[in-house]
């Protein structure tokens, strides 16, 4: 299985195509880190005492980490690079299951959608449907991420 692709354009892009990323484990770097780019310190995510005695027993990502490392994920692939002109947002989005420290996780893609648009001759709607799931396969995030994608002409 392929982990690295060619950047495409939106004439690239076909319903029913698919992209897998690579594994990635998650560390305490990474929840640092993204509490301090975003100043949420929330206890459950930064206190291991606390979160210990709290619903899941340890500390878990920040759900926007989760999104967050999703789009890296994405991004990661290769398949964007230099062609995606705008992230427009999502339909859906899942967070099933929390991503744990120490958890190791990949995306799998599928495009789902691609439309010409009135409005712009240089690009093209592509809609990625996204699942997340960690070393035991457990999804731990779904959602469908829409991208402008730059024509070939």
């Amino acid at each position: 299985m392929a982990y690295s692709y060619e950047p495409h354009y939106f004439e690239d892009f076909e319903e029913g195509q698919t992209f897998e990323s690579v594994g990635r484990t998650v560390t305490e770097y990474d929840f640092v880190m993204h509490s301090a780019f975003t100043g949420d310190w929330t206890e459950l995510h930064t206190n291991k005492h606390y979160a210990e005695d709290e619903y899941f027993g340890e500390r878990v990502a920040h759900g926007p980490m989760t999104f967050s490392l999703a789009t890296g994920f994405v991004y990661r692939c290769g398949f964007l690079e230099r062609t995606v002109l705008a992230f427009l947002g999502m339909n859906y989005m899942d967070i099933p299951a929390p991503v744990k420290m120490d958890d190791t996780i990949s995306l799998d893609m599928e495009v789902i959608e691609t439309k010409d648009l009135s409005s712009r001759e240089d690009s093209g709607l592509v809609v990625i449907d996204t699942t997340m799931t960690n070393q035991e396969d457990t999804v731990v995030f779904e959602g469908d991420m829409k991208f402008l994608i730059k024509r070939r002409d």
